[in-house]
């Protein structure tokens, strides 16, 4: 039997900004009636793909087809208004007004200008009925979980004013599951599947891969803005989708021996027991020894970053306990991690880390003085000496306390970051991503930093998507996948890039 034409191709997709190619040449389509995924590691060129084609970002050449007819569309609502709606991570809509309101607002039924209310509730009663969903269509939205309001923000985008939902040929769900428990996510799982078996495409993001194999039928993989594969989901075990995204084969990984790690680490540092945040991470145990590096793999969206967050009080978790030195401590907001000894160097630095607009020393020094408190400052002297010293210490380019910090390479923002943290003297140094997008002489210099600081006793938590970072400088390694902390292994000869591998795409301490 002949495989049906797709209802969307997208062919030698090219978009690009100043100073980077987001995507080069990507082929892309999307059969009626089939669950797709759309899948990458951080800036394959997923969102960049999907903003070219509902009219968020222009085409820079390439052609898109829908029905077999060439669009283009300027902005999402001409997207929409041809069939292809589009529900992101974050619900957008509104709390206080009642659910039918929600699923027509914009397009409510009038009548000599006015709204038709019955008329209104009784179309939205219709199509969620018709979705099979148990709503009452009165009640406010707000008065319902996330979880239902992400169903509703669903019910929304198929929607049209005759009821019917007849209209809507590509739904695009961006990460909707991320926030949401396993019941939840399985009752999406359910809309999904009436809506693949009404013949409505859908396109669906998300890091989990044990929910890519469990509701798509096909998968695209993408990596650095081009074109990987596409596969039958059938077809691809998730270790070989786990090479795919991150683009080296198993037996193309080799071993690294650049240092030897000391063993002699000490006595526990920091206990994590059960911690974890429903919709952000499970319930994880961990430990921490003075001196010892731990190193996090997993895939993006694995939880790597959550677990970092709940250690340095950015996040509060709903379960579990913590302690520093022996004693429990509360983390309700960063500076009570700060005041128990844990800095957090973030992964994005220009965003969560530095000021651009301010200088070296004022960006070093930023962290010592929320420490102190905002009616204690500095010396000026101590100041300026406590700055001259880390700047000669981690080689900042240019050497000079006045530059503004926006000014200087990623290399050197970095450095800067290092520094602020530094400067108040941590017990444990959180690194989330230290050596992305930097070039590679920073990169060495910033990992015989983490070397020298383990060996002078200061635990660092090390995050890092390349393997070989990981186990060139771990002495522990966490595993993590699906936002579940799946295995603890100590470095040795036997940890090697190919069994890190083989425990994230299984899910099982091997």
């Amino acid at each position: 039997m002949a495989e049906p034409l797709p209802v969307l191709e997208m062919t030698g997709i090219f978009k690009e900004f100043p100073g980077v190619r987001a995507l080069s040449g990507v082929d892309f389509r999307l059969f009626p009636g089939e669950i797709h995924a759309l899948l990458g590691e951080n800036g394959a060129g997923k969102s960049t793909l999907i903003k070219v084609l509902t009219g968020v970002h222009s085409l820079d050449a390439g052609t898109i087809t829908l029905d077999g007819r060439s669009v283009r569309f300027a902005s999402p609502l001409q997207a929409q208004q041809a069939g292809i709606s589009t529900v992101y991570q974050e619900v957008n809509l509104c709390p206080n007004l009642s659910v039918a309101e929600n699923v027509f607002i914009g397009r409510e039924p009038t009548r000599a200008g006015r709204i038709q209310w019955k008329q209104l509730r009784q179309e939205a009663a219709k199509l969620v009925d018709r979705l099979g969903l148990d709503l009452d269509v009165s009640a406010p939205l707000g008065s319902y979980p996330l979880a239902v309001q992400q169903l509703v923000a669903i019910v929304r985008a198929v929607g049209t004013g005759d009821g019917r939902g007849a209209g809507t040929k590509v739904l695009i769900l961006d990460e909707p599951t991320s926030s949401l428990d396993r019941d939840e996510v399985l009752e999406l799982f359910a809309l999904m599947r009436r809506l693949k078996n009404e013949g409505v495409a859908i396109l669906f993001v998300s890091h989990f891969l044990d929910q890519i194999y469990e509701v798509c039928d096909r998968m695209t993989v993408l990596r650095n803005g081009t074109l990987v594969s596409e596969h039958m989901v059938r077809d691809l075990d998730q270790m070989g989708l786990v090479k795919l995204m991150i683009g080296k084969d198993l037996d193309e990984l080799e071993e690294l021996h650049d240092h030897q790690l000391r063993s002699d680490v000490g006595d526990s540092l920091l206990t994590a027991e059960g911690l974890g945040k429903t919709g952000r991470i499970a319930p994880f145990d961990l430990e921490i020894r003075s001196g010892e590096v731990i190193g996090l793999a997993g895939l993006l969206g694995s939880g790597r970053t959550e677990l970092a967050r709940l250690l340095f009080g950015a996040d509060q978790p709903d379960s579990g306990k913590l302690a520093v030195g022996g004693r429990q401590v509360s983390l309700h907001a960063p500076n009570d991690a700060i005041a128990a000894g844990v800095a957090f160097c973030s992964e994005n630095r220009k965003t969560e880390g530095l000021v651009p607009d301010l200088t070296v020393r004022e960006n070093i020094i930023l962290a010592l003085q929320a420490a102190r408190g905002w009616t204690r400052p500095i010396p000026v002297s101590q100041r300026d000496e406590l700055v001259a010293k880390y700047i000669r210490a981690l080689d900042i380019r240019p050497a000079d306390p006045e530059a503004r910090v926006g000014a200087l390479s990623g290399g050197n923002q970095q450095k800067v970051l290092l520094a602020r943290w530094l400067i108040t003297q941590p017990k444990l140094l959180i690194l989330d991503e230290p050596t992305r997008g930097i070039d590679v002489g920073a990169k060495a210099e910033i990992q015989k930093l983490v070397v020298s600081l383990s060996e002078e006793g200061m635990s660092v938590l090390y995050i890092a998507a390349e393997l070989e970072e990981v186990l060139r400088l771990s002495h522990t390694i966490g595993v993590l996948r699906d936002r579940r902390l799946v295995a603890r292994l100590a470095n040795g000869p036997e940890i090697t890039p190919s069994r890190i591998l083989e425990t994230i795409a299984s899910g099982e301490h091997q």
